[in-house]
């Protein structure tokens, strides 16, 4: 250091040099416990898991203050003896791991370290003991202090009870949300694992309320209640396999949504898990069919052989990586996709009326979820049978009165009781100006109401209503989506071609998809300089802004480098919604009085067209009421 002007300058004193130095073994465990237990939920959910892999059929968790004041979760698995909790408790000690290769992993827990993360920032308590013997063994640890084992009382399995969660860490306290907020966390994950084993028994307490008592039951059922059958109505079974991997679970309409991503719960190998991958693909599978900002409600299992996906990436095991993330993408796409598109009314039900969009409370079981997947008959060979002749949808003028139903005239006329029976018996009996019911899941049209809904009869006796305008809206899409998308898109060449500069890496991304982009209208080539020369773009969109397309698809790209050009909103989206625009506009408007056999030809094409139960913006197209619904409607349940 330089003196001031007219001293001596003074040598300047270097630091001691710091030494390397092994750290106290609590401070260790207190470090690894800010990484393994972030929360009380995830405290809770290492509790649970080391309770499923012993073998427990009834499992307990009762929480005091969010999980922070007191968790206690009480198994009647296989139980430990005093030596096994003394090993317990020791960091990376575990009886779960068969081998040393980490690949053949068939328990939720293996690392050997939430029982010691939580000892070292709570105050531990486990009591256990095992099958066959006169009594248990329980031991302590506090902020990372551990005591001698010592014989107590106790029933079979195991008890575990933490307190006082963080009280070592304080930093890591002051930073937990509310308890209300905590408590939500953990009730999350206590519903994500118990989807995990439905022959588990699951109760669940929060501040002494009771949030869960499910019984043992079979994998349908246990995903209902914890989606909330009753507005979980219409699960769709889905089945598909890929190169080895399989998926299975339970899919909701896409008029059941919700506002964030709870709805959806996914197992890989039997773990629960928040992937990034399967997320994803979930989205891309209902981006046609749900509203923008709206979250679908699915519970998957994914089978994954054990080589091919690596669960030790995190200590918290809910990030995975999977050897080839395209091909789960693709099976997870494409069979959601599949069962999705089935025509309006084949499987589920629409939502009934509510303040807000809500299902009915009816739940399909699997089987007749499989049955209802079936797709339905065509219309003119319905119309054979009942001997009405075909039906079209007509454009042109319509009659200005139309032909109601006998009961409806007469009424409306204000005949006496005479001409109401008679023509409710004319209903009955398929009289005239009444169509026959067809065995058709939308049923038979009766009446418009408001030039805007139509009215129909399932042949359950249950209330069909649908919108005009949106139904048409989604059977113009589809046809011209079909014709845009079953070759080339048309593209219009630039007058003067625009050069996008692009890093290296979106560069690569979107060269290396450059056929795709030429199928969907959009030519580029290589310019050098880490520039893309774009000399086409589809002639659907009009005057586009070329570079700023490009580099919102590079962008997408590069977030999902295992995505298509034809999955990304900033293209596909922008030929979404331009063809929903044209069939927005070239649909039935609200308003327009249609013909019975129009409104007959409309529910037909309905139930044999893709996607038809949502319209081109994600709303629904119909809505159904059974008697259930209508008399609570009325009261009279």
């Amino acid at each position: 250091m330089s003196g001031q002007p007219g001293q001596a300058a003074t040598p300047e004193v270097m630091p001691d040099r710091p030494h390397v130095r092994r750290l106290p073994e609590v401070i260790v465990n207190r470090i690894a416990a800010g990484e393994v237990i972030e929360r009380p939920a995830a405290a809770v959910k290492e509790l649970i898991e080391n309770a499923i892999d012993a073998g427990a059929r009834r499992l307990d968790i009762s929480l005091d203050g969010g999980g922070v004041e007191r968790m206690i979760v009480t198994d009647d698995g296989v139980g430990m003896s005093s030596d096994d909790l003394v090993l317990a408790v020791e960091r990376h000690c575990t009886s779960k791991l068969g081998d040393e290769t980490l690949v053949h992993i068939n328990t939720l827990g293996f690392r050997g370290e939430a029982l010691p993360s939580i000892g070292a920032a709570a105050r531990l308590s486990i009591t256990s003991r095992l099958r066959g013997e006169s009594g248990a063994w329980r031991i302590r640890v506090e902020g990372g202090r551990t005591y001698p084992p010592e014989p107590v009382a106790g029933a079979y399995g195991t008890s575990v009870v933490v307190e006082d969660l963080f009280f070592a860490t304080p930093a890591r306290r002051k930073f937990l949300k509310s308890a209300r907020v905590e408590g939500r966390h953990v009730e999350s994950v206590v519903r994500r694992l118990a989807l995990a084993v439905p022959q588990t028994a699951v109760r669940f307490v929060l501040d002494g309320r009771e949030v869960l008592d499910l019984p043992a039951q079979d994998m349908a059922t246990r995903a209902a209640a914890l989606l909330d059958a009753s507005e979980a109505d219409g699960f769709l079974n889905i089945e598909g396999a890929r190169e080895g991997m399989t998926l299975g679970g339970f899919i909701c309409p896409p008029s059941v949504h919700r506002s964030t991503a709870n709805g959806q719960f996914m197992l890989v190998n039997g773990r629960p898990v928040v992937d990034p991958v399967l997320k994803t693909a979930v989205r891309v599978a209902y981006r046609r069919v749900i509203e923008p900002g709206r979250h679908p409600v699915v519970a998957l299992m994914l089978n994954v052989p054990p080589e091919q996906v690596d669960v030790n990436v995190h200590p918290a095991k809910t990030e995975l990586r999977f050897a080839d993330e395209a091909a789960v993408r693709s099976l997870v796409i494409g069979t959601l996709q599949r069962a999705l598109e089935h025509g309006a009314g084949v499987a589920g039900v629409r939502p009934v009326l509510s303040s807000a969009p809500r299902a009915s409370r009816i739940w399909y079981p699997p089987e007749q979820g499989q049955a209802a997947m079936q797709p339905a008959p065509a219309y003119p060979a319905a119309t054979q049978s009942s001997g009405m002749a075909e039906p079209r949808l007509m454009f042109g003028d319509t009659p200005s009165a139309r032909t109601l139903p006998t009961a409806f005239t007469a009424t409306r006329t204000g005949a006496g009781p005479e001409a109401v029976q008679a023509g409710a018996a004319a209903e009955r009996t398929g009289g005239a100006g009444m169509p026959p019911p067809l065995d058709h899941p939308l049923g038979a049209a009766v009446a418009q109401v408001l030039d805007t809904y139509i009215l129909a009869v399932a042949a359950d006796g249950s209330l069909v209503l649908v919108d005009q305008h949106a139904a048409h809206e989604r059977l113009t899409h589809e046809r011209l989506r079909e014709q845009y998308l079953s070759g080339h898109v048309q593209a219009q060449r630039l007058l003067v071609p625009d050069v996008v500069e692009l890093p290296r890496v979106q560069q690569d991304l979107l060269l290396a998809r450059q056929p795709m982009l030429e199928r969907l209208g959009v030519e580029i080539e290589e310019f050098g300089g880490g520039s893309i020369l774009v000399r086409a773009l589809p002639a659907m969109l009009g005057k586009s802004d070329a570079a700023s397309l490009l580099r919102d698809l590079a962008d997408e790209l590069e977030a999902d480098d295992n995505g298509a050009p034809d999955e990304m909103a900033s293209l596909d989206g922008k030929l979404d919604a331009v063809i929903a625009r044209m069939a927005c506009h070239g649909s039935i408007r609200a308003g327009r009085r249609l013909a019975p056999e129009e409104m007959n030809a409309l529910l037909r094409q309905m139930e044999a067209t893709p996607r038809a139960g949502t319209c081109s913006h994600g709303r629904p197209t119909w809505l159904k009421l059974s008697r259930n619904d209508l008399e609570k409607l009325f009261g009279r349940r």
